[in-house]
């Protein structure tokens, strides 16, 4: 949390400001994106003709805008950070001592990054979800790293598609560089637990990586709806910025 937060102070510091002059800015996109097909590329790799229900209008607000989208994002680390609390609580008996270590490992990076949002949002933070894991029985090897699997791949397919729905101003670039540090963390997960399930001998085909070399990106909608049977608390999403 200690790094995260110091992270974060420097890029309020000198890299939030410079990020704020345009002309930074276009070096930043040169960077990030390469060219400007590349952008473009990126900022569509989600499947956005996908159909889903009207976002429920009741329930904990997540806000709009830059908010909205960090109290999204501590959402899902406020889920993940509950599952790995439980499995390091309830899991000793159905993993090795070396799945275990790597379930600390990730438990300790989940709620470093719940934490920080958490602080980053201060007063403008959502109230703590109550999680529901009545499926998950924490006693089996294939039910606990399973839900990991789930979780962790739909965490890097989250903060992909989030990615673009940061405000393009000094705040709004400095969350979405601080996004693609924590997104790089949570595909390490995923495939720390790929590979605990297949042996070394992870996916990588077009379930997870597209014809054109990226993963994939969902918008918070289908997120939400996936992490859904999960979260007993209704979100209330309706008003995140939507491209």
């Amino acid at each position: 949390m200690s790094k995260l937060k110091k992270l974060e102070e420097n890029n309020q510091g000198s890299l939030g400001k410079a990020l704020q002059s345009p002309m930074q800015r276009r070096a930043f996109f040169r960077y990030a994106g390469g060219t400007a097909a590349a952008a473009a590329l990126l900022l569509t790799a989600c499947n956005d003709d996908d159909f889903f229900p009207m976002p429920p209008l009741e329930g904990v607000d997540l806000g709009s805008g830059d908010i909205g989208i960090l109290n999204y994002a501590y959402a899902l680390e406020q889920l993940e950070a509950a599952f790995y609390t439980e499995v390091v609580k309830k899991s000793g008996s159905a993993l090795s001592s070396d799945e275990m270590k790597v379930m600390k490992d990730i438990k300790a990076h989940e709620v470093a990054h719940r934490e920080f949002f958490k602080a980053a949002l201060g007063g403008k933070a959502i109230a703590d979800l109550e999680v529901d894991f009545s499926k998950i029985n924490f006693s089996d090897k294939d039910s606990v790293l399973t839900t990991a699997q789930t979780f962790e791949d739909l965490g890097v397919a989250a903060y992909n598609g989030a990615g673009k729905l940061f405000s393009d101003s000094g705040n709004g670039l400095t969350y979405l560089l601080l996004a693609g540090k924590i997104v790089s963390v949570e595909a390490r997960h995923a495939a720390a637990i790929h590979d605990l399930i297949s042996g070394n001998n992870r996916k990588f085909g077009e379930e997870l990586i597209d014809r054109n070399g990226l993963d994939r990106a969902f918008m918070p909608e289908k997120v939400l709806q996936a992490a859904g049977p999960y979260i007993k608390t209704k979100i209330n999403f309706s008003n995140l910025p939507t491209k």
